[in-house]
């Protein structure tokens, strides 16, 4: 991922305005260290931090039209790209960069050309004939953005809050899906799609359309230049993804320039069960797979660097973070800097536990509805900035635009989870990859749950987070918590630890504001916590919260493990871990 920071229309365009843009705009180094690029036309200053995937050589931003009237600063991938030149044959490209249809584009079709562009992108685009701009995020807001404002009357955008929160009044995150216009001086969605509205579809399941939609997603993200990867974790989602990968990685333009074996990447404590999950999937699709160990309190050691990157005070959030985080500092350490993952596939297709007590088909799509269009605020924010604070990319198929469309548009009884009929969570993802005569995974993957936390993995690395802020945070700060923080107030010790590094860097009550709250129960929103009637007593945003839900060989184990060990927190038996797509086990 690239970094871009835009300021438009300030009253300054002095020599020492031109020094702060250039200062504010190296806070996003870490985004984009290939290559450095200012562009000022008047009062608006465009600036850009390049992590080059595609056209190393010559795609260094910003970019421009054939007469440098239009200029662009862009983080993101175009994937259709050269299906676009051929639209533009009249035009005349600067570079073979992806990115470099957009200015092309506005041209040709003005602002109404955002939804031609199929990938995942932010952009500021200035058009210099009439200082005119416009700035646009992508469908799910899979790439970060901000946007600022300055007491002189200008406009800020910026793809982290650091590059702006010291130089705007008020600064909030950017919609994704919206573009914003200074003809029009507001917000425009032009992402549109019909389950943005919640209503129920009725298509039948197809499990080959499914099927064939989402290789579509995966081998589009293969465009690179660069060496790349695939995070590996050995659940359902990464698997599959990997699985894809290898597949058809021979027939790409990536395997002609780095060679058709493909690597994997996966990280967790020593002895942890999702290392060997992950290298049992990694033997079985031959691929040259890297292992990464770190210690509680090698994680504990990164979480001021984490909070600084990722700019959340979430606390699932930051869990899930750290050992991203770490993993993407060795995975660059290799010479690579790009990575698929597996982000997006609970919230399509209703994979978290509590989806186990969806009260009917209704609620339960229209639950994925609310979880998809939050996740620019959670795993997207984390998979963005957790890797981007290497300068790795990472990329998400599962949050495809049209793989979404497709998986979106299945009548939601298909997807409700129904153990007495043998459809466990993600069933219709699972039967679509179900091929006995070329099997993508072995069946006992295919198939698996999400695991029991074992073996000390969540116990070790949550539980030692716990017990360092305990150490940081005592019982008074707790009882005036709602006095220092009225706006989300930390209801524990680790909220508690995380806001104030939090705050330490980021004071602003914009930049508060920019981070969600409210009342979860397993990673659900506020309005799924109605499901069940005893959720509302043991709120908690991890896994755990959601005891009993599950089949009855879970909950016989949870009380096996209770009956054995009478000194055991209620808190700390936990019947399933959620897998993020790193190969460590993350509570929610």
């Amino acid at each position: 991922m690239c970094g871009i920071l835009a300021v438009l229309g300030c009253s300054d365009n002095s020599q020492s305005k031109r020094v702060r843009v250039l200062e504010l705009s190296r806070r996003l180094k870490h985004r984009g260290p290939d290559w450095s690029g200012l562009h000022q036309h008047g009062d608006n200053y465009l600036s850009h931090q390049r992590l080059a995937i595609v056209d190393p050589a010559s795609g260094d931003q910003p970019l421009f039209n054939e007469d440098k009237s239009i200029v662009v600063t862009v983080n993101g991938e175009i994937y259709n790209h050269e299906e676009l030149r051929k639209k533009l044959s009249n035009h005349t490209f600067r570079t073979g960069s992806d990115c470099d249809v957009i200015a092309h584009l506005y041209e040709e079709y003005g602002e109404n050309f955002v939804d031609m562009l199929d990938g995942i992108f932010s952009f500021v685009l200035l058009d210099t004939r009439d200082n005119s701009f416009l700035v646009a995020r992508d469908a799910i807001g899979v790439t970060s953005l901000y946007i600022g404002w300055g007491l002189d009357g200008s406009v800020w955008i910026s793809s982290e809050l650091k590059g702006l929160n010291d130089d705007c009044e008020h600064f909030e995150w950017f919609p994704p899906g919206h573009l914003y216009s200074s003809k029009a001086r507001g917000f425009r969605r032009w992402y549109n799609p019909p389950w943005f509205s919640e209503s129920i579809p009725s298509a039948p399941y197809d499990p080959l359309s499914l099927r064939h939609a989402f290789e579509k997603a995966v081998i589009k993200r293969l465009m690179t230049d660069v060496p790349f990867g695939v995070l590996l974790s050995g659940g359902l989602d990464s698997s599959l993804v990997a699985s894809i990968t290898a597949r058809y990685l021979a027939d790409t333009k990536a395997a002609k320039q780095w060679g058709a074996k493909l690597h994997s990447f996966c990280v967790g404590l020593e002895g942890s069960p999702d290392l060997k999950a992950a290298k049992e999937v990694a033997d079985y699709l031959g691929t040259v797979h890297h292992e990464f160990h770190f210690t509680v309190q090698d994680g504990i050691d990164a979480i001021e660097d984490v909070i600084y990157h990722i700019e959340t005070y979430d606390v699932t959030t930051i869990r899930a973070s750290t050992p991203m985080f770490l993993m993407s500092r060795k995975i660059k350490s290799l010479g690579v800097k790009m990575v698929i993952s597996g982000e997006g596939s609970d919230e399509i297709f209703g994979g978290y536990l509590y989806f186990h007590k969806a009260p009917n088909k209704e609620e339960f799509h229209q639950e994925t509805c609310r979880k998809i269009k939050a996740l620019h605020q959670y795993d997207c924010l984390r998979a963005n900035k957790a890797t981007s604070a290497w300068g790795l990319e990472a990329r998400v198929p599962f949050l495809d635009k049209e793989f979404i469309s497709v998986a979106m548009n299945i009548d939601p009884q298909y997807k409700m989870i129904k153990p007495e009929e043998g459809r466990i969570e993600k069933w219709v993802l699972r039967r679509a990859f179900d091929d006995e005569e070329h099997p993508y995974l072995p069946k006992h993957i295919l198939y698996r749950q999400k695991e029991q936390f074992s073996d000390g993995v969540g116990y070790s690395w949550i539980d030692g987070l716990k017990n360092h802020a305990a150490k940081h945070v005592t019982d008074k700060m707790i009882l005036n918590a709602s006095h220092i923080y009225p706006h989300n107030t930390p209801t524990s010790k680790e909220a508690y630890y995380y806001r104030m590094i939090f705050e330490r860097f980021f004071p602003q009550n914009s930049a508060r504001l920019t981070v969600p709250g409210g009342a979860s129960i397993a990673c659900s929103t506020a309005k799924a916590v109605e499901w069940d009637a005893t959720w509302s007593n043991n709120l908690d945003p991890s896994g755990r919260a959601a005891l009993g839900v599950h089949l009855s060989a879970y909950e016989n184990q949870v009380n096996s493990v209770s009956s054995s060990s009478k000194t055991a927190e209620p808190e700390k038996i936990i019947p399933k871990m959620e897998i993020n797509p790193l190969g460590v086990a993350i509570q929610g």
